[in-house]
């Protein structure tokens, strides 16, 4: 077993265990994800397509130690630390830092196909996983990881059919504020400011969302930094927005 972070020094002198490319990017990003993979990764690292993937449905070896690394502005990894919790996997941890610190210390990189993770045929049953019936009903704090724009509904929604705003009494944690300057992740009293600063109450229940369900599993990860729990709404604003009877609320 190993902690939940791991640094680009203590992962470069680990063995035996089993390093996955999450990156991912949006349209707008003009970047493909498997193919900057290909160009150069963290030698041995399989790929994980995060676009394909389905809750836990990942092949993992529940005895194996993982470690979830990404080069996205997303900070994507936490989606495949999610993914590979949700299938099984027992020890995950993520590259404090990413491949963008691992490159900036001039660690290698290995060209190639490589190897990707695969799919399995029947996925688990995720009990932190919430569905739209879910949230109607649910009294937990729904805290929403989208930028302030766009969670006030101040910028239009990059989904057709999907209207500006946010589901009404939501919390706005971005992700962005969960990470240092230099891309690490925040920790203790900082990390937490991120949540109180924004009117959460870490000690009750709390349901995450974003835009598709990706950046909300940074918020998911950060809470397990601060040994709290949090399910996830897996369809969240691109399936709340586009349901013309779900009640929406604009403004910060």
């Amino acid at each position: 077993m190993i902690g939940s972070l791991v640094s680009t020094a203590g992962l470069a002198d680990l063995s035996g265990v089993l390093i996955v490319d999450a990156s991912w990017f949006l349209p707008e990003h003009g970047r493909v994800a498997r193919a900057e993979y290909r160009a150069g990764h963290i030698p041995g690292a399989a790929f994980l397509d995060l676009s394909t993937a389905r809750p836990g449905a990942v092949a993992i070896d529940p005895n194996a130690v993982y470690v979830v690394y990404d080069d996205s502005p997303l900070k994507t990894a936490a989606r495949g630390w999610w993914l590979l919790k949700s299938s099984g996997a027992t020890s995950v941890a993520i590259l404090d830092g990413g491949l963008a610190r691992w490159r900036s210390e001039g660690r290698p990189l290995e060209p190639g196909d490589g190897t990707t993770l695969a799919a399995t045929s029947v996925a688990r049953v995720v009990a932190s996983l919430r569905d739209k019936d879910d949230v109607r009903a649910t009294t937990d704090q729904i805290v929403d990881a989208r930028s302030p724009a766009r969670f006030a509904g101040e910028e239009p929604e990059p989904r057709a059919g999907v209207v500006p705003g946010h589901i009404p009494g939501a919390h706005n944690v971005h992700y962005a504020a969960l990470y240092d300057a230099d891309g690490r992740w925040k920790r203790g009293d900082a990390l937490a400011a991120a949540f109180t600063a924004a009117g959460v109450d870490l000690d009750r229940p709390i349901t995450t969302t974003c835009g598709s369900g990706v950046t909300a599993c940074s918020l998911v990860f950060a809470l397990h930094l601060l040994g709290r729990d949090a399910a996830l709404y897996g369809g969240s604003w691109a399936d709340w927005g586009s349901d013309p009877t779900t009640p929406k609320e604009t403004g910060r």
